[in-house]
């Protein structure tokens, strides 16, 4: 599946979004999206350009983008994925334009020119999401399989069977741990 460089930004800034929200079921995980300065943090760590100065509004309608992020990472079906991507980039006032900027080659920004920090997470973001809908690759929308995580990711492994957010921490943790239960069990 080819996606463009501009595609997989957009997509690891959605899902680093999602990944702020405190893990469902976990009332005592912390927001990490919790005040201004962490979404400053966000928007510099994703290199999201043309946002001017952030404030209390957009850090409301961020998180609102956030929770509707999640609503289609966990669709039952592509249907469902599309109403609310279609409803998602529409509210956002989607405007599509070719730029080249910070060294960049051609590429579509999907947000218009001045938009919040939220409607441009929602154009990009969701034109992404989208493209996956009309590829047939929505399966590729994951949480992490690790019990304690659930984080969100993509699949882009060439062959779909990434289970984990990350395998050097999650994956790398549920393997030690199946390997130690197992030489348990042929010790006794």
């Amino acid at each position: 599946m080819m996606i463009t460089h501009d595609s997989r930004c957009a997509l690891e800034a959605v899902v680093d979004l999602l990944n702020t929200a405190p893990e469902a079921g976990e009332p005592s995980a912390p927001d990490t999206l919790g005040d201004v300065p962490a979404l400053r943090q966000f928007v510099a760590r994703n290199a999201i350009s043309d946002v001017g100065t952030l404030g209390d509004r957009d850090l409301a309608s961020v998180r609102a983008v956030r929770g509707r992020f999640a609503q289609v990472f966990a669709a039952d079906d592509d249907r469902t994925a599309a109403e609310l991507l279609n409803a998602l980039i529409a509210a956002a006032g989607t405007t599509p334009r070719l730029t080249d900027h910070d060294g960049y080659d051609w590429h579509v920004h999907y947000f218009a020119p001045g938009a919040s920090v939220a409607d441009h997470l929602a154009a990009d973001g969701g034109m992404a999401l989208a493209f996956l809908v009309v590829a047939g690759e929505r399966e590729r929308l994951r949480r992490c399989e690790a019990p304690d995580c659930r984080h969100a990711f993509v699949d882009l492994s060439r062959n779909r069977s990434r289970r984990y957010c990350d395998s050097r921490t999650c994956g790398n943790r549920l393997h030690v741990a199946a390997y130690r239960a197992r030489r348990r069990e042929a010790a006794s």
